[in-house]
């Protein structure tokens, strides 16, 4: 699912970053009276009345020329970029200032739906300080208090009734897949394989594809949409606006596609940032296959059967995906990816029927009988399939605090025994029946 973007500009210390926190409910932002506490942009996922959207919280725009400003701009420049609304946040107790209005001529030039949120309004006698914002020509401002949660309700109002609708499937029935891994694993060169021509720029320097490009083609007689993405990194190591910018758009192609391909690279090995990078794909809950790259440059003697088992060591999370050899430089099994991604989200969009799973359910029970867990015993009456992408069910028990999680985990394998769900997760959610 796509989801919308907004994002939070203003001066240094104007409470952007309480009002992102109190938004996405965690402590994501460094919260300090110090200006300038926020210097990246900081990224969080948000939900007012259903709707889903992401936050981007950004550093101070200052007119002087501190520390960091030039990057700082740089930051929110990027973020009102691709901003679906712009919150603009001004300090209702210091009023007006100047950055205040160097701030709202980026925002004129920049087309975009702005809200403007008058903060630090903490009680009734303070919201005539709000006056003073109609001067900077960008409609009526709403007072708010992200420290206490006042007015903050309205605002997600306004936010989610000015967002676009976005389309959960937006190449219809193609199996669409990105390429997710770090910088310069070669996932530019697999696409260019894929494709048979040189759509993507392939260099060295690690990140070179800095956007996500989409293309459509068609292979055995099915259609593809492939998504190239730039090399994620461990959020900590994410300094340069440009890479946040690569980031967020690589997390935009893994929400509109269905496969995610982990690309490891074989000459290094493999290292925790690729579990960072995959844990995108799983947070946002995709079918994964791994494909290792470059095994022409591997060092010799060690088998691809050895190889494996260091994988599943490493990914034990991750014991459902496909792995699948390949050299994108002399082309070697690139054809091999296919029916793995097919399989892949076949898996993903599997419906079973309710009979057959009730039964695999409760001979599941009868052979391996539930645990005391919580001072109870689980009992499982019915099973149904809600949804797919993931494949999701509802299992109908007594009491859902007595599953313990490795009962569930036998109960997943089962399923994945009988219905093969291989490439994808799948999720089991209880449900107590009244």
């Amino acid at each position: 699912m796509s989801l919308g973007l907004v994002a939070l500009v203003g001066a240094p210390n104007v409470g952007k970053s309480t009002i992102f926190n109190r938004m996405v409910g965690s402590r994501r932002s460094i919260v300090e009276d110090t200006p300038g506490v926020t210097r990246d942009r900081i990224y969080g996922d948000a939900e007012w009345l259903t709707k889903k959207f992401r936050l981007v919280d950004t550093g101070g725009i200052e007119i002087l020329n501190k520390p960091f400003q030039t990057q700082i701009r740089a930051q929110a420049q990027l973020a009102i970029d691709e901003a679906d609304v712009i919150v603009f946040v001004v300090d209702g107790k210091t009023g007006l200032s100047g950055d205040d209005q160097q701030v709202a001529k980026i925002l004129y030039k920049s087309n975009k739906p702005v809200l403007l949120a008058v903060n630090k309004i903490d009680n009734i006698e303070e919201i005539s300080n709000i006056s003073d914002f109609y001067a900077l020509g960008l409609g009526e401002p709403m007072a708010v208090s992200g420290s206490h949660g006042i007015g903050i309700g309205d605002l997600l109002d306004k936010i989610i009734s000015m967002l676009p609708e976005k389309e959960d499937n937006v190449y219809g029935a193609a199996t669409t897949f990105c390429l997710i891994g770090r910088p310069n694993v070669g996932k530019s060169s697999i696409t260019n394989r894929i494709l048979g021509d040189d759509r993507v720029i392939v260099s060295d320097i690690a990140g070179t594809t800095r956007d996500s490009i989409d293309t459509s083609f068609t292979k055995d007689d099915r259609n593809y949409v492939i998504i190239d993405t730039a090399g994620l990194v461990k959020k900590g190591r994410i300094y340069e606006a440009i890479d946040k910018y690569a980031a967020l758009r690589a997390l935009a192609a893994i929400d509109r596609s269905q496969v995610a391909i982990l690309v490891i690279d074989a000459g290094q090995g493999i290292i925790d940032q690729d579990r960072h990078v995959v844990g995108y794909a799983m947070d946002s809950h995709k079918a994964v296959v791994i494909v290792v790259n470059k095994w022409d440059l591997h060092e010799k003697g060690e088998t691809q059967e050895s190889f494996v088992k260091k994988i599943k060591e490493k990914f034990k999370f991750l014991d459902y995906a496909t792995i699948v050899f390949v050299s994108a430089k002399d082309g070697k099994n690139i054809d091999g990816l296919f029916p793995a991604i097919a399989e892949a989200y076949d898996s993903y969009n599997r419906r079973v029927p309710t009979s057959v799973l009730n039964k695999v359910i409760l001979d599941a029970q009868s052979m391996n009988p539930t645990p005391e867990f919580n001072h109870g015993r689980l009992k499982i009456y019915f099973a149904s399939q809600v949804a797919v992408n993931p494949p999701s069910f509802v299992i109908f028990c007594n009491n859902p605090e007595f599953a313990h999680f490795s009962y569930t985990r036998y109960l997943e394998n089962r399923l994945r025994e009988t219905f093969d769900f291989a490439g994808s997760p799948i999720q089991i959610i209880y449900r107590e029946r009244k």
